[in-house]
């Protein structure tokens, strides 16, 4: 094994200390703020800690009184979770069969091509017609007509992810079964799907991080807090004439954690499927 310089080393370390000090300052910074009183966040020059710890908003948004703050906030919250998950599973559905078969089929890859061009385009592009179309079918203000339009926007990234997935696959593996007597679907179901489990997995979560995390046809399609979501519930809390600084930031850590679980949950099968396919042998 060849070995490394110290030099070389230290490099890879300090590197990976200053990634982790960018990727992890503003998730601090917006804890700190969460905590910290109004007149800290005001004060000037500004207080990087706060004089005195101030967890009142947590209990604020996570209050279950009726018609207060919390309320809405945990309306938005469980709003956000229905419609990603709805999302997707239809999209990671919809994703393992048109991904195996583009995967196995060269001659369609184009239109899979076709459907992720569809990214080229501007979401406000599609506002109008999507919101004819739901209105037409009574789905405005609904979180399964939301999730429908987070699935147009999903469907197509997770297909092109799965295809990525099975590509690296050997194709031998399908022969043998089939040669068993195997069907086409035992096959998918029995071989495929198990090997490609980290690839599944990879999918589901940057497909649920996608719904978690968008705005703006949230924001278009929605009214009030049926089917509001937490991107939206966050925005209104900084809509007033007078914005609470510190409650906005501790709608965003509350608002962090479900993806940083899940993430976290499924770290291994993130990282697995991220480097399928990188070496072949």
């Amino acid at each position: 094994m060849e070995r490394k310089s110290p030099l070389f080393t230290a490099f890879i370390y300090i590197s990976a200390l200053l990634l982790a000090a960018l990727i992890l300052a503003p998730i601090l910074w917006l804890f700190v703020m969460s905590i910290s009183p109004a007149a800290d966040l005001a004060a000037k020059p500004l207080r990087w800690w706060p004089q005195q710890m101030d967890f009142s908003r947590y209990r604020t948004l996570l209050s279950t009184v009726e018609n207060s703050a919390g309320a809405a906030f945990l309306a938005s919250l469980r709003n956000s979770i229905e419609v990603a998950g709805m999302a997707t599973v239809a999209a990671i559905a919809l994703a393992i069969p048109a991904g195996w078969a583009v995967s196995r089929t060269p001659s369609v890859s184009w239109s899979l091509s076709l459907v992720v061009a569809t990214y080229m385009l501007p979401p406000v592009a599609l506002a109008v017609p999507l919101y004819f179309a739901l209105a037409h079918f009574g789905m405005l203000n609904n979180v399964f007509g939301l999730a429908l339009v987070y699935l147009t926007i999903l469907a197509p990234f997770t297909t092109w992810l799965m295809k990525s997935g099975f590509d690296s696959i050997p194709k031998e593996i399908e022969a043998a079964a089939m040669i068993d007597g195997a069907s086409l679907f035992q096959t998918l179901r029995i071989i495929m799907l198990p090997l490609a489990a980290p690839v599944i997995s990879t999918s589901a979560l940057f497909a649920f991080l996608l719904a978690w995390d968008e705005f703006f046809y949230a924001l278009l399609f929605t009214s009030n807090q049926r089917a509001k979501t937490l991107t939206v519930a966050i925005a209104d809390l900084a809509g007033g004439r007078v914005s609470d600084y510190g409650l906005i930031a501790t709608a965003g850590v509350l608002a962090a954690l479900p993806p940083v679980l899940i993430g976290l949950l499924t770290q291994r099968a993130l990282i697995s499927g991220l480097t399928s396919g990188g070496v072949k042998g």
